[in-house]
């Protein structure tokens, strides 16, 4: 009997592969003679980088780059095992997850150590570089990115621009000259898991930016600065980007890599999946169980459990979900169209979020006793 666990992380509890881990645990507990496959899966932000280089037998490589508030941190990045392919989290180099909740500001946050980190890529000889766009801090329109690999952004004066979300709304020219050369050859792939555009009242700033830190006059001014932005990247290189779904992406970094590095921008679970090879472990399959933190209405937007599930329903497998919280409003028959016919919450009983998190490990592993008792009954 094979039995798939594909947890994406818990955040700020477990990573995915701790997860799957301690499902397994409980699992093997009632039904030992299981056959477990532990699939860890991710969408994009963070996690999918330790998800892609452990599941191609990659190599991980560290490297001190710039933080999204100008200080030195250390980042990692990876080249897959089977491909000349290098992987990189921008919640690595500018996460949000870096900066202490009371620091958080997008006006200064910046995206230049995501450039750093893709020239130490450059420097492996790679022919594709996957950026995950999930998990950043800043709002700078991926300035701070392209600047770190050549470029300039300079306000009228002809005088360079902060490569930050204050320096949107100053910028008026923009010179591609002097980019990285080894960019052209290689074919770059941003995962990410919204569609959200650059601009407007579904776009990055209004979206995303107060969770980042902005105030609502911080958040006026930075829409201001993509509008700005939005219009340079089409009088300069001649690209309408702020509509583009996906551009909005991580503060705009989305734009910045259509617009200069003519990316390809894919679902992260796609991406993931195929990496894994996820359809070809889903034959023989008697039961697939996916999960995350929070399940909700979102969750259903293109989020890794739902993109799991949908495979696995293309495959005849049956799937259920696992949540830390399961939110009393989520659609459960939009649910079962994506294939997950139940879900179950992590949490026995109620508890504060601190309890929840801190007993994270414990909660999965009596869940998956629960589980296989539950799928040992029904098979008798």
């Amino acid at each position: 009997m094979k039995i798939i666990i594909s947890p994406d992380s818990f955040k700020e509890c477990l990573p995915a592969w701790k997860v799957a881990q301690a499902l397994a645990t409980g699992w093997r507990n009632v039904l030992p003679d299981s056959r477990l496959d532990c699939l860890p899966i991710a969408d994009g932000g963070e996690g999918t980088l330790d998800t892609l280089i452990h599941a191609t037998k990659g190599t991980f490589y560290d490297k001190t780059v710039t933080g999204p508030l100008g200080e030195p941190v250390n980042a990692r990045f990876g080249i897959l095992g089977n491909r000349p392919t290098a992987v990189i989290e921008m919640a690595q180099a500018s996460g949000l997850e870096l900066i202490p909740a009371d620091q958080r500001n997008p006006l200064r946050a910046t995206s230049y150590g995501t450039g750093e980190l893709i020239l130490s890529a450059l420097d492996h000889h790679v022919d594709t570089i996957i950026l995950c766009l999930g998990g950043s801090a800043t709002n700078d329109g991926g300035i701070g990115m392209m600047s770190a690999l050549g470029a300039t952004f300079t306000d009228a004066q002809s005088k360079p621009v902060e490569t930050c979300g204050l320096g949107l709304s100053a910028i008026h020219n923009i010179d591609l000259q002097h980019l990285d050369p080894r960019l052209k050859a290689v074919n770059m792939i941003a995962a990410c898991d919204v569609t959200n555009p650059l601009t407007g009242s579904h776009g990055a700033t209004w979206v995303f930016g107060q969770q980042k830190g902005a105030s609502q006059e911080a958040l006026a001014q930075l829409e201001q600065g993509m509008l700005n932005y939005a219009q340079c990247l089409h009088r300069c290189c001649g690209k309408e980007i702020d509509t583009v779904p996906g551009a909005g992406a991580a503060g705009g970094t989305g734009a910045a890599l259509l617009a200069f590095l003519n990316a390809q921008l894919q679902p992260g679970i796609e991406i993931v999946l195929d990496a894994i090879q996820y359809t070809q472990h889903l034959k023989y399959a008697a039961l697939v169980i996916v999960g995350e933190g929070k399940l909700d209405n979102q969750s259903l937007n293109g989020k890794a459990p739902i993109g799991a599930a949908k495979a696995a329903h293309m495959m005849g497998v049956p799937v259920i979900a696992i949540a830390g919280y399961i939110d009393p409003q989520l659609d459960l028959s939009a649910l079962r169209k994506c294939g997950i016919e139940a879900c179950f919450s992590v949490v026995s009983g109620p508890c504060d979020l601190q309890t929840a998190l801190r007993e994270g490990e414990k909660n999965l592993i009596r869940l998956g006793e629960n589980l296989a008792g539950f799928f040992r009954a029904v098979l008798s």
